[in-house]
């Protein structure tokens, strides 16, 4: 029984389907296309374990889709999805099994990547790989910012659980690119992100004519102070639906400028060493997950006992 199956038994579930007068007239698994999931169009027996979320960002310079970036990385790597809209790889990093999948910015995209990755694979990983810009005090251009967790200030999660609901990065996750981010020696910083559905005015930076509202010149102060490291605006989404739906979530962001300390924008600064502690970080929860061997949660002590 697929995780998702897991999800429609909850009695829970159950009642409130029973309560949704039109609950018979959508599709139960979503839209289809020849067969496949429409929207990522991905062959769900060849997704891996791991999926690495990347968004075709320009300022990242990636030169290349940046599902192929990682697959070109990957051993045995093959084409599992491919759709108008997004683009799925499949392949292999010392011993651990990890998709790719690319698509547009935001979390309303983040969310359609999501159902079918969900909805049709058991995958228990999803790792948000992406760019960001800075605000906090230390964090400077170049930089990873590995989140702890995520402020919710875009409107998609909101859909599905009130804002109180935290999107808590899974600790398994943040030891793991932790490790990987010691091993590969690259500075980084551990804290809180926050994901916004504006990446201008609602960022904190001025829109069209420089246009802004009073409430905009507060945004990046407000959460500098609270000591917040960088914005996106996917890292929520990735985290908060990976673990209403029993899965793991996590993200890592190279940082391209700070807006607080006026460090200037470089593109693609850092994102290469990003997408090294990413790979190698699911290669140590790989081994993470082996040494498990049946367990629910990891610990330190399982190393001893290897």
């Amino acid at each position: 029984m697929r995780k998702s199956d897991e999800i429609r038994e909850k009695p829970s579930i159950r009642q409130i389907q029973s309560d949704y007068g039109y609950y018979d007239n959508v599709p139960p698994r979503g839209f289809f296309i020849n067969g496949r999931p429409a929207l990522t169009q991905i062959d769900p027996e060849k997704a891996g374990d791991y999926v690495i979320v990347l968004v075709r960002d320009a300022l990242c310079a990636y030169g290349d889709d940046p599902a192929k970036v990682v697959a070109d990385r990957l051993e045995n790597a093959e084409l599992i999805g491919q759709s108008s809209m997004y683009t799925s790889y499949s392949g292999w990093y010392r011993g651990a099994h990890i998709t790719a999948v690319s698509g547009g910015s935001g979390a309303p995209e983040m969310e359609m990547i999501l159902y079918d990755y969900l909805e049709f694979t058991d995958a228990s990983t999803f790792i948000r790989l992406g760019g960001s810009g800075g605000f906090g005090d230390n964090v400077n251009p170049g930089d990873l910012v590995i989140s702890s967790g995520a402020v919710r200030d875009e409107g998609m999660t909101r859909a599905y659980i009130d804002a109180g609901y935290p999107a808590a990065a899974h600790y398994e996750v943040v030891l793991a690119m932790v490790q990987a981010a010691e091993e590969i020696g690259h500075p980084y910083h551990v804290g809180v992100t926050v994901s916004c559905d504006s990446d201008y005015v609602g960022g904190g930076r001025p829109g069209v004519g420089g246009y802004l509202q009073p409430r905009n010149i507060e945004h990046a102060a407000v959460y500098n102070r609270a000591g917040c490291l960088n914005g996106d605006r996917e890292s929520s989404a990735i985290i908060t639906l990976s673990a209403l739906f029993g899965r793991r979530g996590g993200s890592v962001c190279s940082v391209s400028d700070n807006l607080c300390t006026g460090k200037r924008f470089t593109e693609g600064i850092g994102h290469n060493f990003a997408l090294d502690v990413v790979l190698n970080g699911c290669a140590i929860l790989h081994k993470m997950d082996l040494q498990k061997g049946g367990r629910e949660h990891w610990y330190p002590g399982l190393m001893e006992k290897e």
